[in-house]
């Protein structure tokens, strides 16, 4: 957490950072925050302490650094795309390409702060760019990324159009591509679930939170 104090393996102390850099939206089951970083920025030393989503609003190429001196991870972003991941040591991510990078990442506390030791995911999920994971839903989703836990549509609405969506019950997350720099809310909404109207043009990503629909049985997976 932001403020938490760490030694380094040369005996460095390091105050961690939040995990983003604006928190956008928080309740009892999540927590979601801006991350942008310009060309050459970094986002400092952090620790998660939940399993998360990261929606790619803009893509760029990326490295992560670990504390413990393990050797770099090189990734690239895209926009539109997402990858679900577990807790990992502490890390910092620095944007080494020629582009803007921005996402949505959110917390799913009931998968790790609010158990006593966090869910092991296994790897996660990632998306693959071109490649989507299923064909398009009825209502004119499409698939991201599909796992037990999460899952992540798009869909955009052209100008002058409506787009009624069908949406599984449940908690779901909408996030906007295509940001109003004024909406304090970075264009992030929870959704209970059921139908749902998009109005004005633009690219949401529509994130079903699953894993809520049998936590019970999860949890006690997890404790055995």
């Amino acid at each position: 957490m932001r403020g938490d104090l760490v030694i380094s393996p040369a005996g460095e102390p390091i105050v961690l950072a939040d995990i983003g850099l604006t928190q956008l939206h928080e309740d009892p089951r999540i927590r979601v925050w801006d991350v942008s970083l310009e060309p050459g920025a970094c986002h400092p030393w952090h620790l998660h302490h939940n399993p998360y989503v990261v929606m790619s609003l803009a893509g760029s190429n990326g490295r992560m650094d670990w504390l413990d001196g393990t050797e770099p991870r090189f990734i690239f972003e895209y926009r539109g795309g997402a990858v679900y991941r577990p807790v990992s040591p502490v890390h910092r991510l620095t944007n080494i390409g020629d582009s803007c990078y921005r996402n949505r990442l959110i917390e799913l506390k009931d998968l790790g702060e609010h158990l006593r030791e966090p869910l092991d995911i296994g790897p996660g999920a990632r998306s693959s760019l071109g490649v989507p994971p299923g064909e398009p839903l009825p209502d004119g989703r499409i698939p991201v990324l599909r796992h037990e836990h999460v899952s992540v549509w798009t869909v955009t609405v052209h100008p002058g159009e409506t787009r009624e969506l069908d949406l599984s019950p449940g908690p779901h997350l909408l996030a906007a591509i295509e940001v109003d720099e004024h909406d304090p809310a970075g264009g992030v909404r929870p959704h209970p679930g059921g139908p749902l109207t998009l109005a004005g043009a633009g690219t949401w990503f529509v994130v079903e939170l699953s894993y809520l629909n049998h936590l019970n049985t999860i949890l006690e997976g997890h404790r055995g």
